[in-house]
């Protein structure tokens, strides 16, 4: 507890303000109020093409971390909001108020290069504080605990902006070390034409938007054909996206990773703590309206957190088989908020081996939509392991934590679905578990906003 412990959240995460004035926060009441308050500012917010790694001047600024659900249809998948991380930090005993806790909201609009930049001074003058208190304290360095984007943001910081020497551990949650090709998708896709002209609204504000480029897959995932090998997005044209700003941003993942490998000096220890057990986005093929997404790669299935694919949930130079990564069975919007991985979290904090409160062995595979419109059905469909077969209840509750239905679907081999009808417009959570507290099944959550 005498190092200074940086939050980190991911894109969307932070709350932000133009002129004074919050133009993305929970205080709408509802998270399609939040995206409409957003959707009437967003001429302001959106970014101009030539941006680079600077800040636009319009004002906006971060102002807190998003303590509730947060997403923006078409650019990233629904996120629960960070508040069950914080108080476990708190009984951990890292507190703002004694000085060894710092949650660091940021603008995700920009270049990561630029916010790990901008969150260098803030992380230093708190850290020089906390030394300052001499003792115990004076030899405090920072650990990050970062989720989603938050730790490319963090990895610029520690690899180009002089973080390394005082730094001692990067604990990153679901961050997409080499991308997500669901980023892909969406971006060339653009938002669902259903909800309206919002849609077209937030389809060139998402474009506009260095960060969300620099979420795309690093890796070689894209096909044209079925027959053609893999390409990287700097090796074949994409439709609807500037091909500098998808140099640039590959640029960002390259010099990234040579700085990390050409650091001599002995830097942080990196924990990747990483969803798993889900069916995830991880190749994208090119059709004749723009691109769809397949969860193979190559013929095998290797599963993610929904969003992020396992094959980019790590530094190339890391082994899917490496100590330094630690899985958990759930989806990437709940990722930070998982009891098993907020164990994982304080094991890694304390260095002391913290049993993970998650028993149980079987993982259910749950496939849910981020977004579907008013008067569509909200459709669970849940695939156990091969030759298993446990009885499964499935449970939807309101944004306003109001339980609407709950069901235990009959199973058809090891897959069991079910559909739930006229649902109004709103958030939903979709939570999948066994019937009782003995059962084997892993627990995954997820989150479906119906948009009217």
């Amino acid at each position: 507890m005498t190092d200074l412990v940086v939050v980190l959240p991911g894109i969307m995460g932070s709350t932000l303000t133009q002129n004074g004035k919050l133009v993305w926060s929970p205080s709408a009441g509802s998270l399609i109020r939040a995206v409409r308050t957003f959707g009437a500012s967003i001429k302001t917010l959106q970014l101009p093409d030539d941006l680079g790694d600077n800040h636009p001047g319009d004002g906006v600024e971060p102002a807190a971390l998003m303590p509730d659900l947060h997403a923006l249809p078409g650019i990233w998948t629904p996120v629960k909001g960070y508040d069950r991380l914080l108080k476990r930090l708190d009984a951990l005993g890292y507190r703002q108020q004694a000085g060894n806790l710092l949650p660091l909201p940021y603008d995700w609009r920009l270049s990561n290069r630029y916010n790990g930049q901008h969150i260098a001074g803030k992380v230093e003058d708190a850290l020089n504080q906390l030394r300052a208190r001499g003792g115990e304290y004076a030899e405090a360095e920072v650990v990050f605990v970062c989720h989603s984007m938050g730790g490319l943001v963090a990895r610029w910081y520690i690899e180009k902006c002089g973080g390394a020497p005082i730094t001692r551990k990067l604990i990153t949650l679901g961050t997409p070390y080499r991308g997500a090709a669901s980023a892909l998708e969406q971006l060339i896709n653009g938002v669902h034409p259903g909800i309206g002209p919002l849609g077209i609204d937030l389809t060139q504000f998402a474009r506009s938007l260095p960060s969300l480029h620099q979420l795309l897959p690093e890796y070689a995932c894209i096909q044209r054909t079925s027959a053609d090998t893999l390409a990287k997005t700097t090796e074949i044209p994409l439709p609807n996206l500037n091909s500098a700003s998808l140099a640039d941003a590959m640029r960002f993942h390259t010099d990234l990773y040579a700085a990390e490998q050409a650091r001599t000096a002995s830097g942080p220890m990196t924990h990747a703590i990483l969803g798993t057990g889900q069916n995830t986005p991880t190749t994208v093929r090119l059709t004749a309206d723009g691109a769809e997404t397949v969860d193979t790669y190559g013929a095998k299935n290797h599963h993610g957190d929904g969003t992020v694919p396992l094959i980019a949930a790590a530094r190339p130079d890391v082994p899917l088989d490496s100590n330094q990564l630690r899985r958990v069975p759930d989806k990437h919007g709940n990722l930070q908020r998982n009891r098993a991985a907020l164990d994982e979290l304080e094991g890694i904090l304390t260095a002391q081996n913290i049993i993970v409160r998650n028993p149980h062995q079987v993982i259910p595979n749950v496939d849910t939509p981020d977004l579907i419109l008013a008067n569509q059905p909200l459709s669970v469909h849940v695939t156990l392991p091969p030759g298993t077969r446990h009885a499964t209840l499935i449970t939807l509750t309101s944004e306003a934590g109001k339980v609407i239905d709950t069901r235990v679907p009959p199973l058809i081999g090891a897959t069991g679905s079910t559909t739930f009808e006229n649902l109004p417009p709103g958030a939903y959570e979709i939570a999948v578990t066994g019937l009782d507290a003995t059962s084997p099944l892993t627990p995954v959550t997820s989150t479906t906003l119906i948009w009217g």
